[in-house]
């Protein structure tokens, strides 16, 4: 007959407990190792072996491997997205780094959220104004104005490189003695606004100290004793053509006058003149595609659509005459504007273009 000591059986029983109740302490620590207490886990880890003094090392060991390679596999992709989240909020927010891939397994491409904070420099192309230039980089005329210190809209030429600032406002160097404070009165706008541009560094981020001969960037700073450019007179809107309206198939001629100027290779257009400021009318019917103004030469301006392939335009237009607006369908004869002389122009005239599918036409070969 076999006796069993009850002593032993008890100390086995309390040595079982024990270790189950290590297990459960071990994994929940492994769980909170994943915020980042590697130290904790190693500790604890020790200490289970410690009390068990090798009796359950292979069999915890092993337990412990299996676990772990099945939580990998199960919960490797939100682990990955724990880390992510908890990587950018300590750079600045969980949207600071977006991971663009293309998908053709290169390399991939950090994207960040914030807009840039560097002046860039661009070539004028051809056709370019300063009005679509602001609206591209979606600052204002007067920002490009006033940090390439142009004297007017039509300062602009090919090839030309300007600075454009990163937003509207003006780029301030700072002299010996300066404050925020001072800068933003002088610029007319609140010190907040230049303390809050992410891109401004101070010596002293409490205190807002400056250093002499650093540039602040000051948004929508209004440069001094400047006149401000006239943003409505500039915006031109450009549509498409509006399908089925056609044109008369004739031209009328869009104005009265004598012929100041006619068709030339550098001057694909024919001019009248006429001082008494005359209405300017459309040559064919069709739809207005651009009715605004034009810094490149024409001032105010008007594009009409024929849908026949052709297209009219009318330049030099008087401020605050043109009566039509982008997307409107006019008939024949119908009033556009009245004769000026806005824009690239040395005297009241009407400026006119024909556009075919080739390119300009000599007005005078198809007017009636």
């Amino acid at each position: 007959m076999i006796f069993v000591d009850k002593k032993v059986i008890d100390k086995e029983v309390a040595l079982w407990k024990q270790f189950m109740f290590l297990q459960v302490d071990f994994w929940s620590v492994f769980f909170r190792v994943f915020l980042g207490w590697l130290e904790f886990l190693k500790s604890r880890a020790t200490k289970l072996m410690y009390h068990q003094r090798g009796r359950f090392s292979q069999s915890f060991v092993n337990a412990s491997m299996a676990a772990m390679a099945f939580l990998t596999v199960v919960f490797s992709g939100k682990l990955e997205d724990m880390l992510t989240t908890g990587r950018n909020k300590d750079i600045g927010g969980s949207n600071y780094l977006i991971m663009a891939t293309d998908g053709s397994g290169g390399a991939d491409t950090l994207i960040t959220s914030m807009q840039k904070g560097e002046v860039t420099e661009y070539a004028i192309k051809e056709g370019d104004t300063l009005s679509s230039i602001a609206q591209t980089f979606g600052v204002s005329m007067d920002t490009i104005l006033w940090e390439n210190n142009l004297k007017s809209v039509d300062a602009i030429k090919p090839g030309q490189i300007i600075r454009i600032l990163p937003v509207t406002g003006v780029k301030h160097k700072v002299r010996r003695g300066e404050t925020v404070y001072g800068i933003a009165k002088t610029y007319q706008v609140d010190a907040q606004t230049i303390i809050d541009y992410p891109f401004n560094t101070f010596a002293d981020d409490e205190n807002f100290t400056l250093m002499a001969g650093q540039e602040l960037i000051v948004p929508e700073g209004i440069k001094p004793r400047e006149v401000i450019v006239d943003t409505k007179k500039y915006l031109t809107r450009t549509v498409a053509p509006i399908p089925g309206v056609v044109g008369e198939g004739n031209y009328m001629w869009p104005t009265s006058g004598r012929i100041s100027q006619k068709y030339y290779w550098y001057h694909k257009a024919v001019d009248v003149a006429n001082a008494s400021n005359p209405d300017v009318v459309a040559s064919q019917g069709g739809t207005v595609v651009t009715a605004g103004w034009n810094a490149g030469g024409y001032g105010n301006y008007v594009v009409i659509d024929h849908g026949n392939g052709f297209k009219t335009l009318y330049g030099h237009m008087l401020n605050s005459s043109v009566v039509v607006k982008a997307g409107q369908v006019v008939k024949q004869g119908q009033k556009l504007g009245v004769m000026g002389s806005t824009g690239r122009s040395t005297g009241t005239h009407l400026h006119f273009e024909v556009k075919g599918p080739s390119g300009n036409l000599d007005p005078l070969t198809v007017l009636r």
